[in-house]
This record gives structure tokens, sequence and C-alpha cells, in this order.
């Protein structure tokens, strides 16, 4: 079963922005267009996002770990 975001998540990155939509999504954006400076918070994202595509958390602790990610990184919009 596929897991969509009761609230999807915007980012911008180089003037460019873009809506994560579910753990799936999520993961696939972390993976092809995260910035190369990646903390331990985008490595819990990434864990977290893995494991709520798989079924094992919730989507929504999936986002929330994504949002916050991505704050840290500057690109939460």
């Amino acid at each position: 079963m596929i897991s969509i975001w009761d609230t999807n998540v915007e980012v911008k990155i180089d003037d460019r922005s873009h809506v994560i939509r579910s753990p799936r999504e999520a993961v696939a954006f972390l993976k092809n267009n995260w910035p190369e400076d990646r903390s331990a918070s985008y490595a819990k994202a990434r864990k977290i996002c893995l494991d709520a595509a798989s079924g094992v958390v919730s989507g929504e602790e999936a986002r929330a770990a994504f949002e916050a990610a991505a704050k840290e990184a500057g690109i939460l919009r």
C-alpha cells in the first residue's frame, strides 16, 4: 500500500520547488536531490522514510523527520 501524507512538504533548491507527498517520494528526493551537506537529521529522515515506505513506521512520522531535515538543511519552503 502506498502511503500519501495528509500534508505535503515543499522544499526549494536552486530556485526550483519540489512538493513531496509520500515516504517513497521523500526517499527518492533524499537520494537524488538533497544538498551535498548531509547531517545526522538527513540520515535519520532517510532511515525513517525507508521504514515508512516498507510499512514499518507511520507516514506521518516520516513526514515529520523529512520536514525537520529539510528545515535544518535550509531548503524547507
